[in-house]
Protein backbone atom coordinates (compact mmCIF):
# COMPACT_ATOMS: atom_id res chain seq x y z
CA UNK A 1 0.00 0.00 0.00
CA UNK A 2 1.63 3.30 -1.26
CA UNK A 3 1.72 6.26 1.50
CA UNK A 4 -0.27 9.09 0.93
CA UNK A 5 2.16 12.51 -0.18
CA UNK A 6 1.56 15.03 2.60
CA UNK A 7 -0.40 17.69 1.71
CA UNK A 8 0.36 20.52 -0.29
CA UNK A 9 1.02 23.94 1.84
CA UNK A 10 -1.82 26.64 0.61
CA UNK A 11 -1.00 28.87 -2.26
CA UNK A 12 -0.81 32.49 -0.90
CA UNK A 13 -2.88 34.65 -3.15
CA UNK A 14 -1.68 38.06 -3.72
CA UNK A 15 -4.74 40.29 -4.43
CA UNK A 16 -4.51 42.82 -6.76
CA UNK A 17 -2.91 46.11 -6.48
CA UNK A 18 -5.91 47.85 -7.13
CA UNK A 19 -8.02 45.74 -4.50
CA UNK A 20 -4.87 46.15 -2.09
CA UNK A 21 -4.93 50.27 -2.48
CA UNK A 22 -9.05 50.46 -1.89
CA UNK A 23 -8.51 47.97 1.47
CA UNK A 24 -5.23 49.97 2.60
CA UNK A 25 -7.62 53.62 1.53
CA UNK A 26 -7.31 56.54 3.88
CA UNK A 27 -8.26 60.09 3.42
CA UNK A 28 -5.64 62.16 2.76
CA UNK A 29 -5.82 66.36 3.03
CA UNK A 30 -3.12 68.60 1.79
CA UNK A 31 -3.50 72.59 3.30
CA UNK A 32 -5.85 74.45 1.47
CA UNK A 33 -3.84 77.15 -0.37
CA UNK A 34 -6.21 80.14 -0.09
CA UNK A 35 -7.49 80.04 3.66
CA UNK A 36 -9.92 82.60 4.40
CA UNK A 37 -11.28 82.93 0.66
CA UNK A 38 -14.95 81.42 0.15
CA UNK A 39 -14.75 79.30 -2.89
CA UNK A 40 -16.20 75.82 -3.67
CA UNK A 41 -14.90 72.27 -4.93
CA UNK A 42 -17.37 70.36 -6.95
CA UNK A 43 -16.81 66.55 -7.32
CA UNK A 44 -18.50 63.69 -9.31
CA UNK A 45 -18.25 60.35 -8.61
CA UNK A 46 -19.95 58.16 -10.68
CA UNK A 47 -19.78 55.02 -10.23
CA UNK A 48 -20.15 54.30 -6.05
CA UNK A 49 -21.49 51.00 -4.86
CA UNK A 50 -22.35 49.09 -2.39
CA UNK A 51 -24.92 46.07 -0.92
CA UNK A 52 -28.25 46.39 -0.13
CA UNK A 53 -28.09 45.29 3.84
CA UNK A 54 -31.96 43.41 3.27
CA UNK A 55 -31.50 41.73 0.35
CA UNK A 56 -27.75 41.57 -0.61
CA UNK A 57 -28.36 43.41 -3.83
CA UNK A 58 -25.89 45.94 -5.38
CA UNK A 59 -26.92 49.54 -5.17
CA UNK A 60 -25.07 52.03 -7.88
CA UNK A 61 -25.34 56.30 -7.10
CA UNK A 62 -23.99 59.39 -8.39
CA UNK A 63 -21.99 61.02 -5.28
CA UNK A 64 -22.72 64.75 -5.98
CA UNK A 65 -19.92 66.62 -3.64
CA UNK A 66 -19.81 70.11 -3.12
CA UNK A 67 -17.58 71.90 -0.40
CA UNK A 68 -16.22 75.07 0.49
CA UNK A 69 -12.39 74.03 2.11
CA UNK A 70 -11.58 74.88 5.56
CA UNK A 71 -7.85 74.14 6.44
CA UNK A 72 -7.41 71.03 4.62
CA UNK A 73 -8.25 70.69 0.92
CA UNK A 74 -9.38 66.44 -0.36
CA UNK A 75 -6.67 65.16 -1.98
CA UNK A 76 -9.07 63.08 -5.40
CA UNK A 77 -7.05 59.69 -5.56
CA UNK A 78 -7.60 59.00 -2.01
CA UNK A 79 -11.45 60.01 -1.82
CA UNK A 80 -11.39 57.66 -5.12
CA UNK A 81 -10.09 54.48 -3.33
CA UNK A 82 -12.03 55.56 -0.04
CA UNK A 83 -15.32 55.59 -1.69
CA UNK A 84 -14.00 52.45 -3.82
CA UNK A 85 -13.80 50.93 0.08
CA UNK A 86 -17.92 50.52 0.04
CA UNK A 87 -18.13 48.21 -3.01
CA UNK A 88 -18.69 45.19 -1.11
CA UNK A 89 -20.25 46.52 2.43
CA UNK A 90 -23.49 46.15 3.08
CA UNK A 91 -25.31 49.70 4.25
CA UNK A 92 -28.30 51.78 3.17
CA UNK A 93 -28.82 54.51 0.91
CA UNK A 94 -29.34 56.88 4.03
CA UNK A 95 -26.00 55.48 6.45
CA UNK A 96 -23.79 55.63 3.67
CA UNK A 97 -24.26 58.95 2.75
CA UNK A 98 -24.61 60.06 6.28
CA UNK A 99 -21.11 57.88 6.78
CA UNK A 100 -19.40 59.04 4.08
CA UNK A 101 -20.34 62.76 5.15
CA UNK A 102 -19.21 62.44 8.64
CA UNK A 103 -15.60 60.79 7.68
CA UNK A 104 -15.37 63.87 5.13
CA UNK A 105 -15.61 66.34 7.60
CA UNK A 106 -13.17 64.55 10.38
CA UNK A 107 -10.54 64.55 7.62
CA UNK A 108 -10.73 68.27 5.87
CA UNK A 109 -12.73 70.13 8.77
CA UNK A 110 -14.22 72.43 5.67
CA UNK A 111 -16.34 75.32 6.31
CA UNK A 112 -19.29 73.80 4.46
CA UNK A 113 -19.84 70.45 3.02
CA UNK A 114 -23.55 68.93 1.08
CA UNK A 115 -23.21 65.12 -0.37
CA UNK A 116 -25.58 64.03 -2.62
CA UNK A 117 -26.25 60.33 -3.18
CA UNK A 118 -28.17 59.42 -6.45
CA UNK A 119 -28.99 55.88 -6.26
CA UNK A 120 -30.00 54.67 -9.65
CA UNK A 121 -33.72 52.87 -9.51
CA UNK A 122 -34.36 49.47 -8.80
CA UNK A 123 -37.92 48.50 -8.34
CA UNK A 124 -39.30 51.41 -9.54
CA UNK A 125 -37.63 53.43 -6.68
CA UNK A 126 -35.56 56.39 -7.04
CA UNK A 127 -33.91 57.42 -3.89
CA UNK A 128 -32.05 60.97 -3.59
CA UNK A 129 -30.42 61.16 -0.39
CA UNK A 130 -28.92 65.06 0.56
CA UNK A 131 -26.56 65.64 3.67
CA UNK A 132 -24.75 68.45 4.36
CA UNK A 133 -22.66 70.53 7.01
CA UNK A 134 -21.56 73.86 8.45
CA UNK A 135 -22.71 77.04 6.55
CA UNK A 136 -22.53 78.06 3.26
CA UNK A 137 -20.70 81.05 2.63
CA UNK A 138 -21.03 83.17 -0.52
CA UNK A 139 -18.21 83.35 -3.20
Amino acid sequence: MATPSPAAPPETVTPPYGERAIAEAQLICFPNPRVGRAYEVAIELPEFTCTCPFSGYPDFAVLRLLYQPGPRVLELKALKLYVNSYRNRAISHEEAANRILDDLVAACDPAWMQLEADFNPRGNVHTVVRVSHGVRQPC
